[in-house]
């Protein structure tokens, strides 16, 4: 059987951390410029060397987005930017353009290189042409099956990586490449500044009618026509396993810690348990399935893998998410006393029951015993995101330890 690698997006350092403590076999980051995540909090230099650190301590990758479709103006600093990245030495740079991969192959000729969704990968061809220029690994567009997919890896040699995707947010442009952005907004997508517009209400209008909105569909909050439910491939990990991927990626790199944790340790549970047997696979379904439902989405589908998606995959009557849970804080250093150190990211008070995720798949429902600002002063209620907080919660604390609240179901 082939090795599997689980693939986590990182938006910031503590997030990387939280990925890979949580499951990940590698993660992607995006640096200060070229990726395609602008808005993210993305990565300094200083902080890419921590990251890679923390990475390989633990035994797993990091890998650098360079994924722009560039302009003119670009390529002087692209190549500078792989320069600076060559005394780094992430593990692989994941790109999209032909004159980026040259840069890269120019100024990095040892660096495995990855061939970024944004390329319209969707063929056997595509996939030896890159391999014959030097690609270790091409991730498949998103409009592919599993079928197509399992021809690909028929068609090309045994040592080149498929790299696709298994969870996450689905983009209604071919393979990532959106102009809506663009021309809605000013922002191109291409180049790392995307505005959702798919996520937006949309109504119809006449010409001679400026100011009447009239209603798509017979919904009275308009429709959603571009808004895809989020993929989500956990009831399906044999199928793509069998189909003959190397790594499955999770979309995500502007989800917080408690997102990234839950994802990760869903589909690791999931990949190490069907490696173990089939039975001890589908024997679990039912938790991970739940586990999943447990971080925001948008509804799940299987988007392309089993055919073109029809009506069912589209959402229409909202573009929010639904939100079962609310991430608390994650543990980061635990005191002589058993209290632990968390920087609070909602609000939750004394007496109040919440949730300690840990990486190792228990979930542990405590009441929260006491609320103690840095000056050792006990508080009723932690109101201020941001605060740091010592927490006494009554079990064993562990750093990396995450909590969060159950809000039954209700959405944002």
């Amino acid at each position: 059987m082939r090795k599997i690698e689980l693939l986590m997006p990182a938006g910031s350092l503590d997030v990387l951390k939280v990925a890979v403590v949580y499951g990940a076999d590698a993660v992607y980051l995006g640096g200060e410029a070229f990726g395609l995540r602008a808005k993210a909090k993305n990565f300094t230099n200083e902080e890419i060397r921590q990251g890679i650190a923390f990475a390989h301590e633990k035994g797993a990758k990091a890998y650098i987005t360079a994924n722009i479709l560039a302009h003119n103006q670009d390529l002087a600093e692209v190549e500078k930017y792989f320069e600076e990245l060559g005394e780094i030495r992430p593990d692989a740079l994941i790109i999209s353009d032909p004159g980026v991969f040259s840069l890269a192959k120019k100024v990095l000729p040892d660096m495995d290189i990855h061939i970024s969704t944004q390329a319209n990968n969707t063929n056997y061809g595509t996939y030896r042409f890159w391999y014959g220029l030097g690609a270790k690994r091409v991730v498949s567009a998103r409009e592919l099956s599993l079928q197509e997919i399992r021809e690909i890896r028929d068609h090309i040699p045994g040592d080149m990586e498929i790299e696709s995707f298994v969870h996450g947010a689905m983009c209604i442009s071919y393979s990532g490449r959106c102009l809506l952005s663009s021309y809605l907004a000013g922002r191109d997508a291409n180049r790392g500044s995307c505005s959702h517009p798919c996520r937006w209400k949309y109504f119809l209008t006449e010409e001679t009618r400026p100011g009447e909105y009239m209603p798509v569909a017979e919904n009275e909050r308009g429709t959603f026509i571009f808004n895809s439910k989020d993929l989500c491939m956990i009831s399906h990990i044999p199928e793509m396993i069998e189909s003959g991927i190397d790594s499955f990626k999770v979309e995500g790199r502007m989800k917080t810690a408690l997102y990234v944790a839950v994802v990760a340790r869903a589909y690791r549970k999931a990949i190490d348990d069907y490696q173990k047997g089939p039975d001890v696979y589908r024997a679990n379904l039912d938790w991970y399935r739940a586990e999943v439902g447990k971080c925001t989405n948008r509804q799940f589908t299987t988007g392309f893998y089993f055919g073109k998606p029809d009506e069912a995959a589209q959402i229409y009557g909202s573009s929010t998410y639904v939100k079962n849970y609310t991430y608390l804080g994650t543990i980061g250093q635990v005191l002589p006393d058993g209290r632990g150190r968390a920087v609070q990211k909602n609000k939750f008070s004394v007496g109040e029951k919440v949730e300690v995720m840990k990486p190792d798949g228990r979930n542990l429902e405590v009441p929260v015993r006491g609320i103690f600002n840095e000056q050792g002063e006990a508080m009723e209620s932690a109101p201020h995101a941001g605060q740091v907080l010592y927490l006494d919660l009554g079990v064993e604390l562990e750093p990396f330890d995450i909590l969060r609240r159950n809000e039954e179901g209700q959405g944002e």
